[in-house]
């Protein structure tokens, strides 16, 4: 657990940068800290581990102030990754791993099987432990400071916008990543964003902050689209808030899936007409796993993957409402593609069958 009790943060100009901040992250989960340029929440960040000192209130570890533990000893109880990753640049991807269990003073052997361990954990190959940070993308250098990061096992990590560095699909990406990482390790994190839609999708818990370091509301994702404290909150969380609320409600069980009739890929132009419901056909390939949408009047011989629109997304049957939502909207046919855990394929859904399970059942379990 992480606590803050009545912090303050003021400079000798006047400036507050955080005013009277009182939080609490809990063990295991993931909070995040958002809002616009100036409401500190990289000043509250930074105050944990000491890089800032409060002016006054007091930030807790588990129930111990931080502000009678030594700075050093604090530090390197707490993982902590950056922007751009902020590795040594003139260590190899395996010494930077290292970093922190060296410090502390681990065998030097055991400590590059735990880096070995990590770069495998965080997917990066074995073959990148000789490499320099020059030599990684940056998705992969963001990768190598989060297991920089969990080297040294720590209960704690903060995160200062650690995938804002990286290309939008790199970024998903990595978030997907972390969250099942997170999943598996269950650190009691903070992490800054100012990006409302990456703090909606990976927090546990959202903080949501205003300029002059001040807390707006403390939430869960779902509540923060569905009951936001205030104007500057909703104004803050966006105008979709009911469509991307959909996005923590459970679709499990709560929309009947249709059967659809698919060929597979190399299957005759005829068979394809004859499956057909309406203009558009489902290809799928040997495995069952759905690969696109052909119109079969444009089929000349057999379906090839020319033939195959590929606009539609699919939707796990264990997914959202969002998901199966969009599924349908983005579908050429607008039959949502719903698929299993294995990636094959169970049926389609319909926008009108999504919004009829909505209207049928307003409250339905959020899926977080």
């Amino acid at each position: 657990m992480i606590k803050f009790e009545n912090v303050t943060k003021a400079y000798p100009d006047g400036t507050v940068a955080v005013d009277g901040l009182n939080l609490e992250a809990p063990t295991g989960k993931l909070t995040i800290l958002v809002g616009p340029s100036g409401c500190g929440k990289t000043t509250s960040l930074r105050m944990i581990n000491r890089l800032i000192e409060p002016t006054s209130g007091t930030i807790y570890l588990d129930d111990q102030p931080t502000s009678g533990m030594d700075a050093a000893l604090l530090r390197r109880r707490i993982g902590y990754v950056i922007q751009h990753a902020g590795l040594f640049p003139h260590r190899t991807i395996v010494d930077n791993i290292a970093t922190m269990p060296l410090l502390l003073g681990e065998n030097p052997k055991k400590a590059k099987m735990r880096a070995l361990e990590l770069m495998e954990r965080v997917g990066l190959p074995a073959s990148f432990e000789k490499r320099y940070p020059w030599q990684l993308s940056g998705g992969q250098q963001q990768r190598v400071g989060v297991a920089r990061a969990l080297a040294a096992d720590p209960a704690f990590m903060l995160m200062d916008e650690p995938f804002s560095a990286v290309d939008p699909v790199v970024r998903a990406q990595l978030q997907d990543e972390f969250l099942r990482l997170q999943k598996e390790i269950g650190k009691t994190i903070i992490m800054v964003t100012h990006d409302i839609d990456e703090a909606l999708k990976l927090g546990d818990q959202v903080a949501v902050m205003r300029v002059g370091g001040h807390l707006a509301q403390m939430a869960t994702p779902s509540e923060l689209l569905t009951a936001p404290a205030d104007d500057f909150v909703a104004d803050f969380v966006g105008r979709d808030r009911g469509y991307r609320s959909l996005g923590f409600t459970d679709s499990s069980g709560a929309v009947d899936i249709r059967e659809e009739a698919f060929v597979q890929l190399g299957a005759p132009a005829e068979e394809a007409r004859s499956k057909a419901s309406g203009a558009w056909v489902l290809v799928v390939d040997s495995n069952r796993k759905p690969l696109g949408w052909a119109q079969p009047e444009r089929i000349a011989v057999e379906v090839r993957r020319e033939d195959l629109n590929l606009s539609g997304t699919s939707a796990s049957s264990a997914g959202t409402m969002r998901q199966l939502l969009d599924a349908a909207l983005s579908s050429p046919s607008r039959r949502g593609v719903v698929v299993n855990s294995s990636g094959e394929l169970l049926g389609t859904v319909t926008a009108t069958d999504v919004i009829k399970a909505i209207e049928a059942e307003p409250h339905l379990e959020t899926a977080r």
